[in-house]
């Protein structure tokens, strides 16, 4: 059997300790598992990022509560700063929570999907190295 054309330290952990290449199927699976982690990483960095624009945004909401309506008030676009009513602000940010706790929503589903995979493919795996790893 030949490895997959693999970096040496990927192909390096799919050989047995006894110098025994593993199956085909076996690799794929190894190979999937790599790919399921590296895509949960991926999820857990965006979701990192949404909760982060959340915690702003709520600081945000908090500091417009604070200023009385006639406030002067601006908003960053891009490099400008342009005056804004309160009213259309705090709408604006609302709308951007409401999105945000969605997306949040969304990345924690896939967080916990990606999770079950990876945790049912590294069960697969162990069963499939077991018989391997008497020899």
């Amino acid at each position: 059997m030949k490895l997959l054309n693999l970096p040496k330290n990927i192909r390096g952990a799919m050989k047995v300790s006894t110098g025994v290449k593993l199956p085909p199927a076996v690799q794929e699976r190894l190979l999937r598992l790599q790919q399921l982690q590296q895509t949960l990483q991926n999820v857990l960095a965006q979701k990192q990022q949404v909760e982060l624009e959340l915690l702003e945004v709520d600081k945000a909401l908090e500091e417009l509560e604070k200023t009385p309506d006639d406030g002067v008030i601006y908003k960053s676009v891009g490099s400008l700063l342009i005056r804004t009513e309160k009213s259309k602000i705090t709408e604006e940010l609302k709308e951007r929570k409401e999105i945000a706790n969605m997306r949040v929503s969304v990345l924690g589903k896939q967080e916990e999907r990606l999770r079950s995979q990876i945790k049912e493919l590294n069960e697969r795996l162990q069963r499939d190295l077991r018989p391997l790893s008497s020899q």
